[in-house]
């Protein structure tokens, strides 16, 4: 796997944030993902453990890199933040532009089957092209201890990914996550348009992370789930009350409610030192 070319690097609390891309044989484009590097990730021989961060709709890798305040805990702690995109860009697909919540910032973190949308494997690519492409990149990144977190629709695809890959993982982090959203009209617009007609069925075993978690069978992973009790999403879109009941037993789940705060990048900057401490609890035992 070739390594990324490095587009920006800008010191930060003594770390780099850097801003890479490359040519995505899984996603058929150029792909922009950003890494902030902490300062003990300077160190000769050191390798620094990996936190994935997974964005939302609409999003970019730079909405958490620019809007999270990630870097200063980031940096205190000896993580790494790796932040991709959210979908392919410029594919040029009849429809790709014409809504917020689906096509280009909507990959919804899953392999599309539609012909149509073929080249929307966003799951693939942060599971296996993304990995290789670090590797690649930046040696100084412990890419076997790993924890992955994410927002709203890149909460969903941090559940469905992790529960598919717990071995991958030594926690996981969700704010506003999608949590069952076979039962909701962003799931339904998704996985219709991308998986087709029949959706029904492979969306709940495969990209459902309430439906997932109900046959999960593996190790209990450690699970950080905040949402706000603000958020105009909670009761028509995210549904966390469905992956509280099914997780019972199955997870070392932590959900918390929190007063007054809606879905956006002022809640998550409230929070994200506890996201932090939380994976860095797992990372650096």
């Amino acid at each position: 796997m070739a390594a990324a070319e490095l587009m920006k690097s800008e010191k930060m609390f003594n770390g780099w944030v850097k801003r890479f891309k490359h040519s995505s044989a899984e996603l058929g484009c150029d792909m922009l993902f950003t890494v902030f590097f902490p300062p003990a990730a300077a160190a000769e021989g050191v390798k620094v453990p990996v936190v994935y961060y997974l964005s939302g709709l609409t999003c970019t890798d730079e909405n958490f890199t620019l809007k999270a305040g990630a870097q200063r805990t980031a940096a205190e702690l000896g993580l790494a933040l790796v932040a991709p995109d959210t979908s392919p860009r410029g594919l040029n697909i009849e429809g790709e532009e014409d809504s917020w919540d689906f096509g280009t910032g909507a990959g919804f973190y899953l392999d599309a089957k539609e012909p149509k949308w073929a080249r929307y494997r966003m799951y693939s690519y942060i599971t296996k092209e993304l990995p290789a492409v670090l590797a690649a990149t930046a040696p100084q990144l412990d890419l076997g201890n790993a924890c992955i977190m994410g927002h709203s629709m890149g909460g969903h695809g941090a559940l469905t990914i992790a529960l598919k890959n717990p071995a991958a993982f030594k926690s996981v982090s969700v704010f506003a996550p999608i949590c069952n959203p076979t039962q909701v009209p962003w799931g339904h617009k998704a996985f219709s348009g991308y998986l087709g007609e029949g959706w029904q069925a492979e969306a709940a075993e495969q990209y459902d992370a309430t439906e997932m978690v109900k046959k999960y069978s593996g190790p209990r992973l450690p699970v950080l789930m905040d949402n706000g009790t603000a958020d105009d999403y909670l009761q028509t879109q995210l549904h966390p009350w469905a992956f509280e009941g099914a997780a019972q037993g199955k997870l070392d789940l932590t959900s918390r409610m929190q007063d007054g705060y809606n879905h956006g990048y002022f809640f998550i900057s409230t929070f994200m030192e506890d996201h932090l401490a939380f994976h860095a609890k797992h990372l650096l035992a």
